[in-house]
């Protein structure tokens, strides 16, 4: 059962009751579902929400403070794009343990050391995903295991160049600039070795 996030001490206007639900389109991800609500103003909405089981993304860390980054393709958006290897959760799958899996199927690695950075809501207004954050280090090779759909390119950057492909909208993927901005944030308080 996924967790419900909704704030209990939200004060009623604010909050919305389902009068009616009805799926619209079950997909291999996500499904899209209808809603008639009753909101706490009284007027009534319709809404169509992905609902997603939720995913993770890494900021893996090189030696030397090296960002392993994706160039992938992305079909949706019809270009190449940078990111940061990610995946969607299996079921009620632990986010780390998702974020595990994804960082060696995509990248070829693995981490012996892992933080937690948070998580995001990456699209509210029509979908339900959160995106949970982790940073990584201590890395050593393993077997990459890419998807038959993924087309990607690994590579190691460093983190102020990434930065400022940030800042110059060069990384233009929400959950890479928000898991690279944590993980830079966090980097300033607890700086790494450089293994």
């Amino acid at each position: 059962m996924k967790k419900s996030f909704v704030n209990q001490e939200a004060p009623a206007r604010l909050a919305a009751k389902v009068d009616n639900r009805r799926t619209l389109y079950q997909g291999r991800v996500f499904r899209l579902d209808r809603e008639d609500l009753i909101l706490g103003n009284g007027n009534r909405a319709a809404l169509e929400i992905i609902r997603h089981p939720g995913a993770a993304a890494i900021v893996p860390l090189s030696p030397h403070g090296r960002v392993v980054m994706l160039r992938q393709y992305r079909h949706a958006v019809a270009d190449v794009i940078w990111e940061i290897p990610a995946g969607t959760l299996d079921g009620g799958e632990d986010p780390l343990t998702c974020a595990q899996r994804e960082l060696t199927e995509e990248t070829g690695f693995v981490a012996r050391k892992w933080h937690r950075l948070g998580e995001i809501t990456p699209l509210p207004g029509y979908s339900d995903e959160r995106i949970h954050l982790f940073v990584a280090w201590q890395l050593r090779a393993a077997c990459q295991k890419l998807d038959a759909d993924e087309l990607l390119e690994v590579r190691r950057l460093p983190m102020d160049e990434v930065l400022s492909m940030i800042y110059s909208g060069r990384v233009q993927d929400t959950k890479s600039i928000c898991g690279l901005l944590l993980a830079a944030n966090w980097l300033r308080e607890h700086p790494l070795d450089a293994s």
